[in-house]
Parts: C-alpha cells; sequence; structure tokens
C-alpha cells in the first residue's frame, strides 16, 4: 500500500481535494482533524498538554479550551514548537493503526497541514501540494471561520511558504480557479494508480 500526503497552506482547499481523492474510493486521513480530537480524548496527551502549558487550558472534565491555546501558540514560535513535538508523535501512531485496517487499498491519503514542518512527510511515499493565491485562500477563510485578516495571516505565517511546499512535493494541484480541479485530480488518481502496477 502507498502512503500519498496531501499538503498546503491554510485555506488552500485541502479538504476539498482530499473530498474528491475520496469520491474515487480512496480512503483519507485528516491529519489536521485527528489531532484536534487526540488532544481531547487521549489522556497521555492532556497530561503532557498540561505539564508544558498548565492546567488552566482544561476543565475539570477535560475538556480543552481551544481558544486560550490557540492565542498562546500562534503569537508564540517557541510555544507551538512545543505542542506540535507533542502533538505529532501521537498522530503518527494514530495514522498506522489507521494504515493497518486500509490495507486492502493499493494506496491512501494524508491530509496535513503541517507535513514539511513536522517532518511526517518522511514516512510517505509521494506528497501533492495543493495551491491557491494568498487573496483566494484569505477570502475563503474570512468568510469560513469569521475572523479577521491579521488573524489569519499570523497563522498564514506560521506555515511553511507555498513556494517551498511546491518545490518539496512530487505533485502540485492548483485550486486558483483557473485549472479544472477535478481533471487535475482524476490525472493524478490516474498516475498514482499506475505506480501501483
Amino acid at each position: 500500500m502507498i502512503k500519498v500526503g496531501v499538503t498546503g497552506g491554510i485555506g488552500s482547499g485541502k479538504t476539498t481535494v482530499c473530498s474528491i481523492f475520496e469520491h474515487l474510493g480512496v480512503p483519507v486521513y485528516y491529519s489536521d482533524e485527528k489531532s484536534k480530537e487526540l488532544i481531547q480524548s487521549n489522556s497521555g496527551l492532556i497530561k503532557q498538554i498540561k505539564a508544558a502549558f498548565g492546567n488552566h487550558l482544561y476543565d475539570d472534565q477535560n475538556n480543552l479550551n481551544k481558544a486560550a491555546l490557540a492565542s498562546l501558540v500562534f503569537s508564540n514560535e517557541k510555544a507551538l514548537a512545543t505542542l506540535n513535538s507533542i502533538v505529532h508523535p501521537a498522530v503518527v501512531d494514530d495514522f498506522n493503526a489507521w494504515c493497518s485496517q486500509h490495507q486492502q487499498h493499493a494506496y491512501v491519503i494524508k491530509e496535513s497541514a503541517l507535513l514539511f514542518e513536522s517532518n511526517t512527510y518522511k514516512n510517505l511515499d509521494f506528497i501533492i501540494a495543493v495551491f491557491a493565491p494568498l487573496e483566494m485562500r484569505l477570502k475563503r477563510l474570512m468568510e469560513r471561520d469569521q475572523t479577521n485578516e491579521e488573524e489569519l495571516l499570523k497563522r498564514v505565517h506560521n506555515q511553511l511558504a507555498d513556494v517551498e511546499k511546491m518545490k518539496r512535493s512530487d505533485f502540485v494541484i492548483f485550486n486558483d480557479m483557473k485549472h479544472p480541479l477535478i481533471l487535475q485530480i482524476l490525472s493524478l488518481h490516474k498516475e498514482l494508480s499506475k505506480s501501483l502496477i
């Protein structure tokens, strides 16, 4: 089974791309969603996060105060690096367990905004970068998250630059309203399937 990573900047359309792959019958592991789930449910992770950032981030039922954590890490590179060093290994373990349940598939996809930043790309066979121009991404995100441009730019600057992501990837999908998205994905699906024969 081949493991393919899908990455891209925040708001680039990774989820849209992955949902099209899912329609083609390819299993997709959503790392960003899974990490949010794990920091709410994995007792080992909760313990490590409390030790690193303080008990106040969780209430008595161990529900995470997401807003408090976000404001803490998005304005502090060191805090963000600490959080990632705690969460990423747990996500890798969870992804590996998930892969073992999908052995019957020719290939699977791991969606993650931070494949390169977390070094988890090293465990994958191919990487696809999803690209969208920054103005388009900001517009999408402001509509989706009801947040301001300044906050979004902070999050964008915490990620590897698009040019670097594209350079390090095996394939690039342009989600810019100029290139037909579905055709690019169908072509890539055909190419990936061919490399498995």
